[in-house]
């Protein structure tokens, strides 16, 4: 192994660890990680950014900012409220929302399909009292398994048919991944709903009283005068009252000292943690209140839960440094965190991906804090008002799919959909620009002079000689059930385009030397890396729905490990079947 092999290797290999961990965000992994490239001599200066001008980046720019004007046309609103007229069974509430989210995502990004029908499931979840735990990880699931049908619904996609494009003169056409993605979505998406219900049934409660599952938040609040929280020792609030302390404040000065002999005082300030309805409770019965607000008694009050989106300007901040809230005087009054870290005060609490925000102001000042800041709101911020449906945004995104699937290249096809949108005043196109998921677009650029190092400089060969030491890749059906597992086992712990990014280059060396055709090995490093069902981290849809579902990290696991199972053998059959 030469010294330009050795160091890519290693250096992608502390990539995915950093991209894993989560600890630095994915954007300054990706650039020094591309620096680091040219440092190695892995590939020239003129091409550390060509990544950049790439078709793919630009094709999914492109769909972000066509995806933000589909998103405030509310199109499906009206469909939602004709399926809760006719109530409908739970079984066909959760597959027809997840069918819908999968059918969006085949046109359209992943988080994209998921941030747009979930207002519309949540919605349809409380009329018709059905439990969120029920309704939320299928949609998000859905969307992951929508985008293995078609060119365009993920970048993963793209990113194989770019290499193809690269080894042979053509990539693949727009609905080619459908023989393997179509049965495959149709089949988990059935498969989930059968098994959300099992795993988290409907409580006992007559119907008029089910609730969504308890949410796990963390709030400060006061001990009044009459509180019976009064006299209590810290260790014993878990017992008699249900909540975690963190921290106690007299006077605005921490009480430090064991938790057994840390005894509440009247007047003290406690922060907790425990179940939003516990807290309800004690609110009612006046053991621990909040602050009074002073935009309670308007007319426009609200309180509104809202998730902290990938995309968000609020990932990483404290929530006393949030002053797109404060300087319109919007309190956040509770966070539900993915991953509690309790240190200091509640205002000293970092937000994350996937965190859900309890807003308290005015209602118009919530809906445009939370616009800025690119937080999705759980529920309406703005009072209810007739909607005008527009079909034009929807009628030139299908032109743009069509124009694509007959054989125009997608990032010119949609580069005219965005033009016409501006055109007809549908899309700001320097607001929206503004508006975009940049960390991701920036991870997605900077990998790709990286995975083309992989085949320049001789490392995916290598790793394909290794590997068919152990593995039989002479026979076409071993090689692509050994990339499709690659793919399936590296994309829990990084993104899918990440790992198109990589296994790429190896799947084309498993191709050549068994002396195959490339299309079978490309197809199964793009559904591997998009069935992700097995941790809340590997892709943002899962991360969003752990928090606005109030998921445990084993949720993830018992749910996702059959439709793992299941879509691995259905892929591996039907590859067999179009593919061989």
């Amino acid at each position: 192994m030469s010294f330009e092999q050795a160091s890519l290797l290693i250096l992608l290999l502390a990539m995915l660890i950093l991209f894993s961990l989560g600890r630095i965000r994915i954007e300054v992994v990706s650039i020094a990680g591309l620096l680091a490239g040219h440092a190695l001599g892995l590939y020239p200066a003129d091409q550390i950014f060509t990544g950049f001008g790439s078709p793919v980046v630009i094709t999914v720019v492109e769909i972000l900012l066509i995806v933000q004007v589909l998103a405030r046309a509310k199109l499906f609103d009206s469909l939602a409220a004709r399926f809760s007229a006719a109530r409908p069974s739970n079984f066909k509430v959760i597959a027809g929302t997840s069918a819908l989210a999968g059918f969006i995502s085949i046109f359209m990004n992943n988080i994209g399909a998921f941030a747009i029908t979930l207002p519309v499931t949540l919605r349809l979840g409380t009329a018709l009292t059905i439990p969120r735990r029920q309704i939320v990880m299928p949609l998000s699931f859905a969307a992951l398994l929508g985008g293995l049908v078609s060119l365009i619904g993920t970048p993963a996609n793209l990113l194989v048919s770019d290499g193809l494009a690269k080894a042979t003169g053509t990539g693949f056409r727009f609905f080619d991944f459908a023989y393997v993605g179509l049965p495959v979505a149709i089949a988990g998406i059935l498969l989930i709903t059968f098994r959300v219900q099992r795993l988290f049934p409907e409580p006992d409660e007559a119907p008029a009283t089910v609730s969504p599952a308890v949410r796990r938040i963390v709030v400060e609040r006061r001990v009044p005068d009459v509180s019976p929280l009064i006299g209590v020792k810290l260790s014993d609030c878990s017992a008699r009252f249900g909540i975690k302390p963190h921290a106690l404040i007299r006077a605005d000065n921490f009480v430090f000292g064991p938790l057994d002999q840390s005894v509440i005082e009247a007047g003290d300030v406690l922060l907790a943690e425990g179940g939003d309805t516990i807290f309800a409770g004690l609110a009612a019965a006046q053991a621990l209140v909040a602050d009074i607000n002073p935009h309670g008694l308007q007319p426009d009050f609200a309180r509104v839960e809202s998730v902290v989106m990938p995309e968000s300007t609020l990932v990483g901040s404290r929530i006393r440094s949030l002053e797109v809230f404060h300087s319109r005087g919007v309190a956040v009054t509770a966070l539900s965190m993915r991953a509690p870290r309790i240190e200091g005060r509640f205002l000293d609490l970092q937000l994350s991906i996937g965190d859900i925000v309890t807003l308290e102001g005015p209602r118009m000042a919530i809906a445009e804090a939370l616009e800025e800041s690119e937080c999705l709101p759980l529920a309406p911020t703005t009072p209810a008002e007739p909607i005008l449906l527009s079909w034009r945004p929807f009628a030139l995104f299908a032109c743009g799919v069509a124009a694509s699937a007959a054989g125009l290249r997608p990032d010119i096809a949609f580069a005219c959909v965005v033009l016409v949108l501006a055109l007809l005043n549908h899309l700001n196109i320097r607001q929206a620009m503004a508006d975009l998921n940049w960390p991701i677009i920036i991870m997605l650029a900077a990998m790709i002079p990286l995975g083309q190092a992989m085949a320049t400089t001789g490392a995916a060969e290598t790793i394909a000689g290794w590997l068919s030491i152990v593995v039989p890749i002479a026979h076409p059906l071993a090689g692509i059930a050994l990339i499709l597992f690659l793919a399936m086992a590296l994309t829990p712990f990084v993104n899918n385009a990440t790992v198109a990014i990589v296994l790429t280059p190896i799947a084309l060396e498993f191709a050549k030397t068994g002396r195959h055709g490339p299309d079978a090995y490309l197809i199964a490093v793009a559904a591997g890396a998009s069935l992700d069902f097995l941790t809340p981290f590997g892709h943002h849809n899962n991360t969003l729905a752990m928090g606005i579902g109030g998921y445990r990290f084993g949720d993830f696991l018992r749910a996702g490990w059959p439709l793992t199972l299941a879509s691995y053998g259905l892929a591996l059959f039907l590859l067999a079947l179009f593919w061989l």
